[in-house]
C-alpha cells in the first residue's frame, strides 16, 4: 500500500508554502529520511524529507507553486503505482478542513453604515456570546438577535452566523480584515473551497475602471518577481501604512556613558562567553525592562479591544540576502545579559543562511531595526503588525553638545520610535521613549531595572 507524502506544518502560523524543488526525479526510488524537496515560507526554505521507502511519484506540482500545509502532493509506494489527481485519497488538508472541530475562525468586515451601528446599540448580548464573538473576530452589528422578540443576542446566534460564513485560513482572515475585504464576497480556490491569501490579494485589487494608470515605457533592465520573502515584505508593510496610525517620536540621547560601559563589559566578558555583547544586545535588554515599566507599548489591537500582552518578545530586524527577516527573542526581559546574546546570535545566523524555524520569526511583542551602521542618523521604519511601535535605531557619533557653561564633545544617538495612534496616545509613547533615554544615559540605573 502506498503512503501519501504531504507539505507538513512548518510552525503554527504558517498556512502554505512555496515549492523551489524536488531533490528527487518522479519514479525514483527513495528510502525513509532523504531528502525529497524544498519548499519555502515567508521565513525561510526547508527541506523536506520522506516520511517512508519506496519509489516516488510526484504529483503535479512544479517549482513556484503556492501549496497549502498538509496538501499530498507525491505518493511513495511500488514501482507500478501512479498519482491520481482528485483521487479518492483527499488531501491531508481537506480532511482538516471538513472536521468542524478544525474550522477556521472567521473575521468579518466592519460595519457597514452608521445606522447599523446605531441599530446595534439597541441591542443587548448575552456575556457567552459576547465572548464567544471577541473569540471569533464576529461583529456583534452583524449578527440577528433573536432572544427576547429580537432585542438579544444569545451564543447560539453567533453560532449560527459563524455557520454561515465562508472558511479561510488564519493568514487570509487577518488580511482580509487590515484591508477590509468581506470573506463572504470572496471565492476560495484551497482545498474544500477555502479562502487562503491569493483569494483576498485578488479581491483586494482595485477594478479595471479604478486600476492606475499603466506605467510609462523604460528600459528595464531586471523584473524580480515579488514572491517568496520579498513578496511578503510588500505585502506586510504596505498593509501596515495603510491601516495603522503612524505617529513617530524623534530624540537624542547621550550614549556617551553606555558606550563606555558597553566597553568595560566587552574587555570583561569577550572571551568567557565567546562573543563580543554589541549595542543591539544592550539596547534590547534596555527597552526589555521600560516595556515591563510601560506594559501598554507592549500590547496590540485586537478587533474589540486592546490587548496588553503578558511576554515581552523582542523582535531584532536583521538584513539578509532574501530580504528583511525579524528573529524574536521570547520572554527577553527574563533572560540575562548573556542568554540573550547567545539566542539572538543562534537566531541571526539561521537566519542569513535561510534555515530559520518559522516559530523563531513570529510571536514578537516589539520590533527594533537598526540602522546605524550604514550611517544613518534616523529614520521612520514601519510598525510590525500587529505590534503596537516599532524602535528605529541611528548611528552613535561624536556630537559638540552644550553642558553647563561649556560645549563638550559627546557620543549622541538618535532613537525613532513609531507606534499607532488607535493604540497608544502621544504624551504615555513620549514617556515610554523618555524612559529609554534615562536608561541609556545612566547605565548603572539601568542595571536596577534589567
Amino acid at each position: 500500500m502506498s503512503e501519501e507524502f504531504f507539505v507538513p506544518k512548518l510552525g503554527q502560523t504558517v498556512e502554505e508554502v512555496t515549492l523551489v524543488g524536488w531533490l528527487v526525479t518522479d519514479g525514483e526510488k527513495i528510502s525513509q529520511g532523504q531528502g525529497v524537496m524544498e519548499v519555502e515560507t515567508d521565513k525561510a526554505v526547508f527541506p523536506v524529507e520522506a516520511n517512508a521507502k519506496g519509489y516516488i511519484h510526484i504529483g503535479p506540482y512544479k517549482a513556484g507553486d503556492v501549496i497549502p500545509v498538509l496538501t499530498v502532493v507525491a505518493i511513495i509506494g511500488k514501482q507500478e503505482d501512479k498519482f491520481e489527481v482528485g483521487g479518492a485519497a483527499p488531501t491531508a488538508a481537506t480532511k482538516a478542513d471538513s472536521a468542524p472541530e478544525q474550522k477556521a475562525a472567521p473575521v468579518v468586515s466592519p460595519i457597514a453604515s452608521a445606522a447599523a451601528a446605531g441599530e446595534s446599540d439597541r441591542v443587548f448580548v448575552s456575556p457567552r456570546a459576547r465572548k464567544l464573538a471577541a473569540e471569533t473576530s464576529v461583529d456583534l452589528a452583524q449578527v440577528t438577535p433573536s432572544g427576547y422578540a429580537g432585542t438579544r443576542v444569545t451564543e447560539r446566534d453567533v453560532r449560527d452566523y459563524l455557520n454561515q460564513l465562508p472558511k479561510a485560513t488564519p493568514i487570509a482572515q487577518r488580511m482580509a480584515a487590515d484591508v477590509g475585504v468581506d470573506l463572504r464576497e470572496v471565492a476560495g480556490s484551497g482545498p474544500g473551497g477555502r479562502i487562503v491569501k491569493q483569494d483576498i490579494l485578488r479581491a483586494a485589487q482595485p477594478s479595471a475602471s479604478v486600476s492606475a494608470a499603466p506605467l510609462p515605457v523604460a528600459d528595464v533592465v531586471e523584473r524580480l518577481p515579488l514572491k517568496g520573502v520579498r513578496g511578503i515584505i510588500a505585502e506586510r508593510m504596505g498593509t501596515s501604512v495603510h491601516t495603522t496610525a503612524r505617529v513617530t517620536l524623534v530624540m537624542e540621547v547621550d550614549a556617551t556613558e553606555f558606550v563606555a560601559a558597553r566597553e568595560r563589559i566587552k574587555a570583561r566578558v569577550s572571551k568567557e562567553w565567546g562573543f563580543t555583547p554589541g549595542y543591539n544586545d544592550l539596547l534590547a535588554k534596555v527597552v526589555a525592562a521600560a516595556l515591563r515599566q510601560f506594559p501598554y507599548m507592549n500590547s496590540r489591537l485586537a478587533p474589540d479591544a486592546i490587548e496588553v500582552l503578558s511576554h515581552v518578545n523582542i523582535g531584532m530586524a536583521v538584513d539578509t540576502e532574501r530580504g528583511l527577516l525579524v528573529p524574536v527573542i521570547k520572554d527577553a526581559d527574563q533572560k540575562s545579559l548573556r542568554q540573550f546574546g547567545e539566542e539572538f546570535r543562534r537566531l541571526v545566523d539561521g537566519a542569513r543562511i535561510g534555515r530559520s524555524h518559522p516559530d523563531d520569526l513570529s510571536g514578537g511583542t516589539f520590533t527594533i531595526t537598526n540602522l546605524g551602521m550604514y550611517d544613518v542618523d534616523a529614520f521612520t521604519p514601519v510598525i510590525n503588525l500587529p505590534e503596537a511601535a516599532i524602535l528605529g535605531v541611528g548611528r552613535i557619533a561624536p556630537k559638540a553638545v552644550p553642558r553647563g557653561n561649556e560645549i563638550v564633545i559627546r557620543q549622541m544617538w538618535t532613537l525613532s520610535l513609531v507606534f499607532d495612534h488607535r493604540i497608544v496616545d502621544g504624551a504615555p509613547a513620549a514617556r515610554f521613549l523618555q524612559m529609554i533615554k534615562t536608561l541609556i544615559e545612566d547605565p548603572a540605573l539601568s542595571i536596577v531595572y534589567m
